[in-house]
C-alpha cells in the first residue's frame, strides 16, 4: 500500500479556490480536518464561513476530483459545513437578542426596488441555507407583509403583552409596522417617533436565532434613515440603486449616510439595469448603463449584481411569492442567490463578535 503524502493531500485540496473571496480553503480557515487512512480512504471536513449551500456540491467535487488523483487514494469523503459567525457592529452598539447580523438594504430615493430587494436577498440567503429574518422598517409604506404573501390583518402573537412572534414566511422570520397597525392608517409621525418606533420593533420581537437579520430601511437620507442608522446595531449595508443618474445621484447619498455613522457598505444592487422584452426576450437599458460599476468604483466597494427590469419579478413580488421562491431555478433567482452568497462572504471578511451562538448547514458526501 502506498503511503500517502499529507503534503500532496493539502496541495490538492488548495487547488480549489474561494469564487467570492478569492483565496484558497486553507486561506480561509475553512479546512477543519483532512486525515487518510492505511487502506488509502481519506476524509476531509470543509467549513465555509458565510452562505454558500448553493456551491456546497461543486466544493465537494472538486475538492474530491483533485484528492482521488492523488497516489494511493482509495477512497474520498468530502463534506462541506458553513459556520455563520457574529461581526463587529458600528460604535459596538449592544447587540439584539436571538440576532448575529443585521444587513441594511436601503436606497437614496424611493422606486428603484429596494423592498423587492430586500425580500429577494432575504429569502436567496434562506436559500443558501441561513436562518433569516426581516424586519421592514419602511414605516410611511410597509410593503414587506405583501411581497411575503402574509394575509391583510393578520396580527403576529404576543408574548407577556410586550413581545411580538414573528410570522413565518416563506421560512422567514417577519416583523412590518403593517402587521401592527391597519393599512387605513397613515402613519403621520415625526422623525424621534419613526426612529423610535423602529428601535422598539426590533428589540421587542422574539427573534429565533437568526445568522441574518434584513433591515428594510425606509427611502432616503434623511434624519430618520439617519437616526435608525445610528441607533440599530447594523453589521453591514446594502444600497440598491437603478442606472439612472438621478438615482445613482442618490445612491451616493446613502453610501456617504452609512460612512458618516461607520456602517461598512457590502456593495451595491443595480436595478433594472437592462429591460427585457416580454414578447421577444430583447435587452435594452432603458435607465442607462454601466452607473452601478461607475458608484462602485468611485467609492471602492462592490457591485453586488444586476437585475433586469421584468415584468416577472413585480408580478410575483405582488402576488406574495417573490421571484426566489416562484421560480427558485429561474436566471433572476440565480443572480438573487449569487448576491446573497456575495454579500455574506463580504461579511465574513469582517471583524467578529465574539459572542452569538452558531448554526450551520452540513452537506456530506461518501
Amino acid at each position: 500500500m502506498t503511503q500517502i503524502s499529507q503534503q500532496a493531500l493539502e496541495l490538492a485540496v488548495k487547488q480549489y479556490r474561494d469564487p467570492y473571496l478569492n483565496k484558497d480553503l486553507y486561506e480561509l480557515d475553512a479546512v477543519k480536518s483532512l486525515n487518510a487512512d492505511e487502506a488509502g480512504n481519506v476524509k476531509v471536513v470543509i467549513e465555509i464561513p458565510y452562505a454558500s449551500q448553493g456551491i456546497a456540491g461543486a466544493v465537494k467535487e472538486l475538492v474530491g476530483n483533485a484528492v482521488e488523483g492523488i497516489d494511493g487514494v482509495e477512497s474520498v469523503d468530502v463534506s462541506v459545513n458553513q459556520r455563520i459567525y457574529a461581526h463587529k457592529t458600528q460604535k459596538d452598539i449592544a447587540s439584539v437578542p436571538g440576532v448575529k447580523n443585521i444587513i441594511a438594504v436601503a436606497s437614496g430615493k424611493g422606486g428603484v426596488g429596494k423592498s423587492t430587494t430586500a425580500v429577494n436577498l432575504a429569502l436567496a440567503l434562506h436559500a443558501e441555507g441561513a436562518r433569516v429574518g426581516i424586519l421592514d422598517a419602511d414605516i410611511y409604506g410597509p410593503s414587506i407583509g405583501m411581497m411575503l404573501g402574509v394575509p391583510e390583518g393578520k396580527r403576529p402573537d404576543t408574548r407577556e403583552n410586550k413581545y411580538f412572534i414573528p410570522m413565518q414566511a416563506h421560512g422567514l422570520q417577519a416583523n412590518s409596522m403593517a402587521f401592527v397597525v391597519t393599512d387605513k392608517t397613515p402613519m403621520v409621525w415625526r422623525g424621534p417617533m419613526v426612529s423610535g418606533a423602529v428601535t422598539q420593533l426590533l428589540q421587542q420581537t422574539l427573534w429565533d436565532e437568526l445568522d441574518y437579520l434584513i433591515l428594510d430601511m425606509p427611502p432616503g437620507t434623511g434624519d430618520i434613515q439617519l437616526t435608525v442608522a445610528q441607533k440599530v446595531p447594523v453589521t453591514g449595508a446594502v444600497v440598491v440603486t437603478t442606472p439612472q443618474d438621478i438615482a445613482l445621484l442618490d445612491g451616493k447619498k446613502g453610501i456617504e449616510m452609512f460612512r458618516k455613522v461607520d456602517i461598512p457598505v457590502l456593495g451595491i444592487v443595480e436595478n433594472m439595469s437592462v429591460h427585457i422584452c416580454s414578447n421577444c426576450g430583447h435587452e435594452e437599458p432603458l435607465f442607462g448603463h454601466g452607473g452601478g460599476e461607475r458608484i462602485a468604483e468611485e467609492y471602492d466597494t462592490t457591485l453586488l449584481g444586476q437585475l433586469p427590469l421584468h415584468m416577472t419579478i413585480r408580478e410575483q413580488t405582488d402576488s406574495g411569492t417573490p421571484s426566489v421562491v416562484a421560480e427558485p431555478d429561474s436566471e433572476v433567482a440565480r443572480r438573487y442567490k449569487d448576491i446573497a452568497r456575495r454579500v455574506s462572504a463580504e461579511l465574513s471578511t469582517r471583524e467578529r463578535h465574539l459572542t452569538g451562538s452558531i448554526s450551520s448547514v452540513s452537506v456530506t458526501e461518501h
